[in-house]
């Protein structure tokens, strides 16, 4: 039950990381889409580390995520 719950939480905060960033990312507010990504990265890396989430969908998010980012930089 405690793995469950921990994987809840670390899920949870990710997910809310994640959401940040493709807010921003559809308001193509570059500044906060950059950092809410430096923020997201780490967060889904720790995700990945822990064993909440498969360290391959982790890479996935991210490359997503940073392709997202750098399309509204530009």
């Amino acid at each position: 039950m405690k793995i469950t719950q921990r994987n809840t939480s670390v899920k949870s905060a990710m997910k809310t990381k994640v959401k940040a960033v493709t807010a921003a990312a559809e308001a193509k507010d570059v500044e906060t889409a950059k950092k809410a990504l430096a923020a997201a990265v780490p967060a889904l890396a720790k995700s990945a580390a822990k064993g909440a989430i498969h360290k391959r969908n982790a890479s996935r998010k991210i490359s997503r995520l940073t392709k997202a980012v750098n399309a509204i930089a530009k």
